[in-house]
């Protein structure tokens, strides 16, 4: 009886693990898909993921925003706000926290808006994560007499990277696995092209990337040429 009962609670376990791992893989899935640019850090603001949106704002790939301190890619417009929160934070207050902050947009520009943070734990005794969130409020002019926040040309790295892997006859899962996103996050990364530049399918989008100097006529296999953004 007693084995039968051990077993029966190991069963129990392990299928509650499982189902743990399961409704992770969701959660991820879902993550990877809002639009909004969102961020979890730890409680002293070093991310530790971020979905491809979030890096979409800091024209890089959600991997390589791991570690990196979140006030450092967007600055406070006040500084007295972060101590504030941080005293808070220190306290375990739970509130929500909202962030005026400005940075640089992949094409040059100055952005602000604002940064929204949840603390997020299991329990309250817990040290919290911060779940971020970025809502765009603006752009200014692009310094450096650079390209307008219009400039249909203007890509980041990753996108010339995706689009230079697709004219190569890449389907969306390998290319996810040339530049370490997600089916997802490449997917997300040709839908915010596809609507930059008017492109009703990817055959389009590769043609006009030819079209736009973003990726090299004449040389196999395709690459990016110099219009895409170095930042």
């Amino acid at each position: 009886m007693v084995l039968g009962a051990r077993a029966s609670q190991e069963v129990r376990v392990d299928w509650s693990r499982r189902e743990g791992v399961v409704w992770r893989n969701r959660a991820l899935m879902l993550f990877d898909r809002v639009a909004v640019p969102v961020a979890v850090c730890d409680v002293y603001g070093s991310v530790q993921v971020a979905n491809p949106a979030m890096a979409a704002e800091c024209g890089t790939t959600p991997g390589r925003l791991r570690g990196r301190d979140v006030l450092d890619l967007f600055q406070p417009q006040e500084s007295g706000q972060v101590e504030r929160i941080a005293q808070a934070l220190r306290l375990r207050h739970r509130s929500r926290y909202q962030v005026s902050v400005r940075w640089r947009a992949p094409n040059g520009a100055d952005r602000h808006g604002e940064l929204t943070a949840d603390p997020v734990s299991d329990t309250v005794e817990e040290t919290p994560a911060l779940l971020v969130m970025l809502r765009v409020r603006g752009e200014g002019e692009p310094r450096d007499g650079g390209p307008g926040p219009d400039a249909p040309a203007q890509v980041t790295p990753i996108e010339a990277r995706i689009l230079a892997l697709l004219a190569g006859g890449a389907t969306t899962a390998r290319a996810a696995r040339e530049t370490g996103l997600t089916t997802d996050g490449v997917t997300y990364h040709l839908r915010r092209l596809s609507a930059r530049w008017d492109a009703a399918n990817r055959t389009e989008l590769v043609a006009r990337a030819y079209a736009l100097g973003v990726l090299t006529p004449g040389v196999w296999p395709p690459v990016p040429g110099t219009d895409a953004d170095e930042r």
